[in-house]
């Protein structure tokens, strides 16, 4: 919603303040700039990157304008599931867990997740490092130095759409230069022309220019920037992940390894520990009362 708000503030702005200054409004559009600039780039785009990551920046885009990041429901399931799982570790045999990590979709405790369950990535990395602490033979600071490259790659992969947006905004001042030029070029045919016709020319080709600038600063780069904040806040639940096993591993009992993952959470966003207890008695209690 703040994209769409501030998209309508930004063109409200800049055309109002043209036509107040006296401009005529009809001379900004100029549907074959908009071609020019926006095919440029769209296709400069597609052969810039692998078609998964255009796919990927799509599906970036949709979540950036429904600003898509986790919201308390998020954590709390996250954090109930590795409680569960924690629990069971220390009170049940290895079959009992590995019957959870082997088929998170029938068991029980992702069941009371919904949240977790539908991200299938989050519910994988679980299920791989509680399956690393069942074997007993990885030490804590080795399950941490793997946690961190794997966290790594997946920051990696998940920003790609953000730096692959990011590139072809900065090459639109550029494309709109193309486009005035070839404007310039068309006007350069009609230089017999009266000065008025010559004029109208020259105007519309700088209009190329003007849309290059305008949506490399003030369409592009609030999208990626949008894009970055909604995945960095999607990552965090990764983290959660990590903290919480490795106090864990580190000794804690689970009701004090949940305390490490929570506080990664941002604190105007993190579960009281009310409801994180409250979470612990009752999993996915609200889903259940729904």
């Amino acid at each position: 919603m703040n994209i769409i708000i501030g998209f309508i503030v930004t063109c409200g702005c800049v055309i109002g303040s043209f036509m107040a200054m006296g401009g005529d409004v009809n001379a900004l559009f100029q549907p074959f700039e908009f071609v020019i600039i926006g095919g440029a780039g769209l296709g400069s785009f597609i052969m810039a990157n692998p078609m998964k990551v255009v796919k990927d920046s799509g599906k970036a885009l949709g979540e950036a304008f429904k600003h898509a990041v986790p919201k308390e429901r998020n954590y709390l399931d996250t954090l109930g599931v590795l409680y569960s799982l924690m629990r069971d570790l220390r009170t049940k045999s290895r079959n009992e867990i590995e019957a959870h990590i082997d088929n998170p979709a029938e068991s029980t405790i992702f069941q009371s997740a919904p949240t977790v369950l539908k991200n299938k990535e989050l519910t994988a990395f679980i299920c791989d490092y509680v399956r690393l602490i069942i074997i007993g033979n990885a030490r804590s600071h080795e399950i941490e130095a793997l946690m961190d490259e794997e966290l790594n790659t997946i920051m990696h992969d998940k920003m790609k759409p953000y730096h692959a947006i990011q590139i072809m905004g900065d090459s639109f001042p550029a494309i709109g230069i193309v486009a005035a030029v070839l404007g310039v070029i068309k006007a350069m045919a009609h230089i017999n022309d009266s000065p008025e016709v010559l004029g109208h020319l020259i105007g519309s080709a700088l209009v190329g220019t003007f849309l290059g600038i305008l949506l490399s600063y003030c369409v592009c780069s609030p999208l990626v920037s949008q894009i970055k904040v909604v995945r960095n806040k999607q990552h965090r639940l990764y983290v959660i992940v990590k903290q919480t096993l490795l106090a864990y591993m580190n000794g804690s009992v689970p009701q004090v390894a949940l305390e490490y993952g929570r506080k990664t959470i941002s604190a105007y966003e993190r579960p009281s520990i009310d409801a994180v207890e409250q979470e612990m008695m009752n999993p996915g209690g609200e889903n259940k009362a729904a």
